[in-house]
């Protein structure tokens, strides 16, 4: 039995209304996502399911620590996230339009499978550029010898411009 098929909700058998769910996510559940951005961390999610006659909609509430990599120093550190998220899921053959947030499953089914939801939820919730916060005196908390070495290698504008692009700008600047 996979680690995943915990992540199986039986609506069939639920009732019109609002029903919970919780999950704690691990280490474990992450490495089951071969090639992503996240395969360490410690997630909360809170799982709202509001079910109607033929439509459920899905809240999903993201909350925890991930592990990344510095894109400054490659150096790893836990990120905070926070998320929330709203998926349709509609009951029935796949008919016209649909959005992102929007998954159509067959009357035959009885459950879904949220494992690859919440992995997505928690992958997008990580900040596109992942930074080691500052301390309480607002320096940079990467380690410093990464970052000493990528001062002594940063080309500053004037130390790169060549003497004839200045001379064919004098001339634009004539104009």
């Amino acid at each position: 039995m996979s680690i995943l098929s915990q992540y199986n909700i039986a609506f069939k058998g639920l009732s019109i209304g609002k029903h919970v769910f919780e999950f704690a996510i691990d280490d474990k559940f992450l490495g089951e996502f071969d090639g992503g951005v996240v395969d360490q961390g410690q997630v909360n999610v809170h799982l709202t399911l509001d079910k109607q006659s033929s439509l459920m909609t899905f809240w999903f509430e993201v909350e925890g620590t991930v592990r990344v990599q510095c894109d400054r120093c490659l150096e790893m550190y836990d990120q905070p996230i926070e998320s929330r998220e709203r998926i349709f899921v509609r009951l029935g053959e796949k008919e016209s339009a649909e959005g992102d947030d929007l998954i159509w499953v067959s009357t035959n089914e009885y459950q879904l499978n949220v494992a690859q939801l919440i992995y997505e939820f928690i992958c997008l919730a990580v900040p596109i550029k992942k930074v080691h916060p500052d301390d309480e005196n607002g320096n940079s908390t990467c380690d410093p010898e990464m970052i000493e070495k990528l001062n002594k290698y940063i080309i500053r504008e004037e130390e790169q411009s060549n003497p004839v692009w200045k001379d064919l700008k004098k001339l634009l600047d004539n104009e």
